[in-house]
């Protein structure tokens, strides 16, 4: 399929594909934020909501002095904890013994406020493999080696000038201190190591800046993206977006500007409320982008007639906005598994949608519930039911909830969705061993295919 942006942000173990915006979750850890349970609490619903990845920040902004030792009491249960989701972790901190435990732990990004200014970092970033997000914060910028002249906090970006005739400070002199500072940091982890594909950059707006200076750099966002790099824009809660639009809350300002960010190029969005700035986002991403994706949806059933239930479902889903069905496979009896007590009748469903994985499955889920599927709580989803929809893989798309994982975790074991999925393809198993899913071999799968009971009914 052709795409108009392959870009990939290599994170870890974790590629993220770039094709569309990414939602990046803010969870502040410490007296003042959430505790450590409350942060992993928090971040499990940031999931569910739609966050593609979460910062997890122990230095605050009233923190003065916030030793390493400190910092990581605050950050290391909530990393260790919501890393265990499979979720992709970030660390945002200065201190390189804190980036290195929690990469350790299962961080795969490192967010440095300093802009991997300090050797310490640099090493840090070479000796692992997690994505390195470069913030240009006025504070620090004057800290890298290659800087020439070390500005302090409250030093503008620009000359002052005497008298001011545009409502805007001049652009060049802003912008070429911007990108030159995140360039040379950039080169500087590549020289180090650090392949380019693992960096992120973000110019910093609001971070020791004017007003007037972060206006320049969000308008400038198209030319930071010709940098050739993951740009994000960390606009949330920023005291620049309130004052410009005239806000105290500055929630629908900071959608505003996510907006405008996603229009120039940026495609990673850092943000407190993740539930708005994710309805905001596939919104516009549905408006202003097509953008169809390939997507197999497993289907079950064991109570009545069961080839039927599952002609009738494929049809429903083929009527699903922005959602088509391309083929679906022959209907096949499979031995029970997962404590299901009785013969499944299973097929598989190829689709294409341009719907977000969570919407699509919202969708599904409204399947079922037309075909009368009914829910026991104490048989935790494995009891009978007229028919299952499970959302097993989805083009480009990774995903750690409790409501979502993607790919399913269980996909490659599963010999109820892989036989099926032959009749879609040539070869199942190469599909999806290239896609980094582990297939097992035949004899040690669940859910073995029995018989035939012939194609389905939904055209």
């Amino acid at each position: 399929m052709a795409r108009e942006d392959f870009a990939v942000w290599r994170c870890g173990r974790h590629e993220l594909s770039l094709a569309r915006p990414r939602i990046m979750g803010v969870l502040e850890v410490g007296p003042n934020a959430y505790a450590a349970e409350e942060a992993v609490a928090r971040g499990r619903e940031m999931l569910d909501e739609g966050a593609d990845l979460l910062d997890v920040c122990g230095e605050l902004p009233d923190d003065e002095g916030l030793t390493s030792h400190d910092e990581a009491e605050r950050v290391v249960p909530v990393v260790r904890g919501l890393a265990s989701t499979g979720a992709i972790v970030c660390i945002s901190t200065r201190h390189a013994d804190v980036a290195k435990m929690c990469v350790r732990l299962g961080a795969s990004v490192v967010n440095d406020p300093e802009g991997f200014s300090d050797p310490a970092m640099v090493q840090m970033a070479a000796e692992t493999d997690c994505g390195c997000v470069i913030l240009c914060d006025n504070e620090f910028r004057g800290n890298a080696s290659r800087r020439s002249v070390v500005l302090d906090a409250r030093t503008p970006l620009r000359p002052v000038a005497s008298n001011r005739r545009f409502t805007l400070p001049e652009e060049s002199p802003i912008m070429r201190e911007i990108m030159g500072f995140l360039g040379d940091q950039a080169r500087g982890l590549m020289r180090a190591g650090v392949a380019h594909d693992r960096i992120c950059v973000d110019p910093g707006p609001g971070q020791g800046k004017t007003t007037d200076e972060d206006v320049v750099i969000c308008r400038n966002t198209r030319k930071l993206v010709t940098m050739g790099y993951p740009l994000m824009q960390a606009v949330s809660r920023k005291g620049f977006s309130g004052t410009i639009a005239g806000s105290s809350e500055q929630g629908s300002a900071t959608i505003g500007l996510a907006m405008w960010g996603i229009e120039a190029g940026a495609r990673i969005l850092r943000v407190h409320d993740v539930a708005s700035a994710v309805e905001a986002v596939n919104a516009y991403w549905a408006m202003s982008k097509a953008d169809p994706r390939q997507a197999f949806v497993s289907l079950g059933s064991n109570v009545g007639n069961r080839v039927d239930f599952l002609s009738r479902a494929v049809r429903l889903i083929d009527e699903i906005p922005m959602t088509c069905v391309v083929a679906a496979s022959d209907a096949y009896e499979t031995e029970p598994a997962y404590g299901i007590a009785t013969p499944v009748a299973n097929a598989v469903a190829e689709i294409r949608s341009e719907l977000h994985p969570l919407v699509l499955l919202d969708q599904l889920l409204a399947v079922e519930d037309k075909l009368g599927r009914m829910r026991d709580p104490e048989q935790a989803g494995h009891g009978p039911r007229t028919v299952d929809c499970d959302l097993v893989w989805m083009e480009g798309e990774t995903h750690a909830g409790s409501r979502l994982t993607l790919p399913h975790p269980g996909l490659g074991e599963r010999d109820y969705v892989l036989v099926p999925m032959e009749d879609l393809m040539h070869d199942p198993v190469r599909f999806l061993t290239h896609a980094g899913i582990q297939v097992l071999p035949p004899e040690q799968r669940v859910g073995h295919v029995r018989t035939n009971l012939g194609p389905l009914d939904w055209k």
